[in-house]
């Protein structure tokens, strides 16, 4: 039986991860290669602070999930082969084939071209706008990472960890916030602060191993209220005791008031979504359908749109905000209809036949 409220989750999610780079794009906390803000105080961007903490852990937990139920009518192979299609293909050829085109676009906001000698060769820029041109791929290529480690764990682990994972209560499940906080403070890259290979790594597992039985996520369901009750506490204590620091790098970024809060809102949002957001209602359909392109597509218009209504209008910010935001869903739509049905494009960058 198909499990809805995951894809709901999912593509719920990636429209709250387009709002938050909308409001990045213009923030005054994390400011490095982005356009920046338009006042010295901007209360928009708490928004990111609320959204930070837990938004790409929830969609790690989700994949580690979905990995499971894959996995209950898949071999192991068929595992490996699809996800590297669907993952590796577009994080690798289809960041060389496109990815030169945003890489260009994020080193024009930072000005990036300016500081760069004339001399270099034509080949070396163009590497050097595709590796900066990454963007949100870093997504799907630490989810291809965790899924081979996965298919290699499983071959070995025989389910006695699936088996164990099942056993978990209410009060196992948000103790579980200690390990996940542990995590959180190693396999950290220095520079590009969104590799957090241990954190998200452990909540990949999570998901496959803990969140995968149908009588954890009911324990969950069963607490949503009180969950979601805690959870709008420890955000109000997690804003006052940290707006202002940059919320994307340490420490802030691993604190214990934003790990509490960031695990606090996984749980309500899986509980209340299984007990509340368990249909697909036609609308709902045609975003699940196209999330992962929106995901994949959304940051090229963002930026390419914020960087020509900043540079060529004297529009309100208001309606610099509403444009940018209507050209991230819009375009990234457009472009995931147009490139859907091209098939050479469609192999790489987006992992279809």
């Amino acid at each position: 039986m198909r499990k809805y409220y995951l894809d709901n989750i999912r593509w719920i999610t990636i429209i709250l991860v387009v709002i938050y780079h909308v409001i990045y794009m213009f923030n005054g906390i994390a400011t490095a290669g982005v356009i920046g803000p338009f006042y010295e105080k901007q209360y928009q961007d708490g928004i990111q602070y609320i959204l930070y903490p837990w938004f790409m852990v929830l969609l790690f937990i989700l994949a580690g999930m979905c990995s499971r139920y894959y996995l209950e009518v898949h071999t192991i192979k068929d595992f490996v082969r699809s996800r590297t299609r669907k993952l590796l293909v577009p994080s690798t050829i289809g960041l060389l084939v496109i990815g030169w085109i945003q890489g260009y676009i994020n080193m024009t906001i930072s000005n990036a071209f300016d500081v760069m000698p004339d001399t270099i060769p034509g080949f070396v820029m163009y590497f050097i706008m595709v590796l900066s041109g990454t963007g949100v791929l870093w997504f799907i290529q630490m989810l291809w990472l965790f899924s081979m480690l996965l298919a290699l764990i499983r071959k070995y682990e025989k389910g006695r960890l699936y088996a164990l994972g099942g056993k978990a209560n209410i009060l196992t499940i948000v103790l579980l916030v200690i390990p996940v906080y542990l995590s959180g403070l190693i396999l950290n890259t220095p520079v590009i602060c969104v590799y957090r290979f241990g954190i998200y790594g452990f909540t990949f597992f999570l998901g496959y191993f803990v969140f995968a039985h149908e009588k954890v996520t009911d324990h969950i369901s069963r607490f949503c209220i009180p969950l979601l009750a805690m959870t709008i506490l420890l955000a109000i204590l997690y804003l006052l005791t940290h707006y202002g620091d940059n919320y994307a790098v340490m420490p802030t970024v691993n604190c214990i008031p934003a790990v509490a809060y960031g695990w606090s809102a996984c749980l309500a949002i899986i509980g209340s979504m299984k007990k509340w957001g368990n249909t697909m209602p036609e609308f709902a359909a045609f975003l699940s359908k196209r999330s992962f392109g929106l995901y994949v597509f959304h940051y090229l218009p963002l930026s390419a749109s914020a960087y020509a209504l900043c540079n060529f209008t004297s529009l309100a910010p208001l309606f610099i905000y509403l444009l940018t935001a209507l050209a991230a869903f819009a375009g990234s739509l457009v472009l995931y209809e147009i490139i859907s049905r091209i098939p050479i494009l469609r192999w790489c960058l987006l992992g279809r036949r």
